[in-house]
């Protein structure tokens, strides 16, 4: 079984005595990760079985596993947890933290758990063992419905043995950058109208074709993706973009038409359409080494960061707040698409739906993906793509002024029908 471990993420191992917690996390995690409820009694009493210490020992084990998440590290807890009240306090604490809680349930058969214990020199009494396993019996049933971010459930020694951790990428977060941020929406290779937003919001653009691009004020830029398709100069964006996240001066998300090109520039069937092929005839004239760049530059892209202590949330079509600071498949679909009605609009494309108007987290979340006439604050989230590529704008958002800037579009690049710019046509 492949386990999925999030970055930043409570690891409760739960398991009666015996079972092979303390050895299935010496196995796949490092010692320093790894909390136990058993270590902690003894440092407190110089006795691990010292049931009068189990109170301080667990408000010390919760402290220590506050200040791993807090740090950005992961926190492994080694006890039994097999009692839902035991449990609730690591679910609160990751709720309130923003941090995933997985469950590691080793399921061993009661006869085998007894044998392990009788070859210990520190034994738990069979009677022990029969009470742990009626809590096990009593809470299996409701264990997937209490909240957790996934539950794992290992029956019997050749499970565990095979048993694979996978651990999520880290560079989703950034937490300890506060800002301040120009927060940029939808480009779609319009050049033009980015130098001029960069140079009303104050940035310094240097000459050459890798011009040095910084804030006086030492403010960075922050791209919503869709970099690419549909207007007049992708390449010209990609460049610019790419030398300001090289230095430093700019973080990127990626877009849904970003992965599209991406895939279809390191060999993979992908339909040519919704401006896809501007962009192809475009990267004709740049060389193979700005091909092979831009490939390296997609291929690492996150699909959202969470900024300033967690209080910032930037994603291309916007997040959930149980998502936020998550890395699945199921998060990046989200985060590059949104969530659709599954009915579509008098075009044939999807319907949207309307995410935002559920929100009820404390991040402030922007976004683009949609295009909107109007910017419009929607329980602390906003979309930030004004359709510049259709002869809208381009729209930055200053954080945390909470600030609109925009340019007007020069013209309009892109047009769906007949002489129609449609704001919702987004693929």
């Amino acid at each position: 079984m492949e386990i999925t471990i999030p970055e930043r993420s409570i690891v409760l191992l739960m398991g009666i005595s015996g079972s092979g917690k303390s050895t299935f996390g010496a196995a796949h995690f490092l010692e320093t990760e790894v909390i136990s409820s058993d270590n902690i009694r003894a440092m407190l009493a110089d006795d691990a079985s010292d049931q009068s210490v189990s109170k301080p020992a667990f408000e010390v084990l919760q402290l220590i596993v506050r200040r791993r998440l807090e740090a950005g590290r992961i926190a492994v807890v080694d006890a039994t947890n097999l009692v839902r009240d035991h449990r609730k306090p690591f679910l609160e604490l990751g709720k309130s933290l923003k941090s995933p809680v997985v469950v590691i349930l080793l399921d061993m058969p009661e006869d085998l758990c007894r044998a392990r214990q009788r070859e210990r020199s520190r034994r738990v009494s069979a009677s022990v063992i029969g009470k742990q396993v009626k809590q096990l019996n009593h809470t299996l049933p409701n264990l997937d419905r209490e909240g957790f971010w996934a539950v794992y459930r290992l029956t019997g020694p050749q499970q565990v043995a095979e048993a694979l951790i996978q651990r999520e990428e880290p560079h989703l977060l950034y937490r300890n950058d506060p800002g301040p941020f120009d927060i940029i929406g939808d480009i779609h290779g319009c050049l033009d109208e980015l130098i001029e937003l960069l140079t009303r919001l104050g940035y310094r653009i240097g000459g050459g074709e890798w011009p040095e691009i910084a804030h006086p004020e030492g403010r960075k830029a922050i791209f919503l993706g869709d970099l690419v398709d549909r207007g007049p100069d992708s390449p010209g964006v990609l460049r610019l973009v790419m030398n300001m996240t090289a230095s430093g001066a700019a973080y990127c998300v990626a877009g849904n038409h970003d992965v599209k090109f991406f895939k279809k520039i390191s060999g993979h069937n992908v339909s040519v359409t919704y401006g896809l092929a501007e962009t192809l005839h475009q990267m004709q004239h740049q060389s193979e080494a700005f091909h092979d760049e831009v490939r390296l530059f997609l291929d690492v892209m996150s699909h959202h960061y969470v900024l300033d202590g967690g209080k910032l949330v930037v994603a291309h079509a916007g997040l959930k707040e149980n998502m936020h600071g998550l890395n699945s498949k199921r998060v990046w679909a989200f985060a590059l698409f949104g969530e659709t009605t599954g009915k579509s609009d008098e075009n044939g494309l999807p319907i949207r739906y309307p995410w935002a108007n559920d929100y009820r987290g404390e991040a402030m979340v922007v976004y683009g993906h949609t295009p909107v006439e109007q910017t419009e604050w929607i329980n602390n989230t906003i979309c930030v793509d004004t359709g510049c590529v259709f002869g809208g704008s381009l729209t930055a958002l200053r954080y945390p002024e909470r600030e609109l800037v925009s340019v007007p579009a020069k013209r309009t690049y892109y047009k769906v029908g007949v002489g129609v710019v449609s704001p919702t046509e987004k693929q």
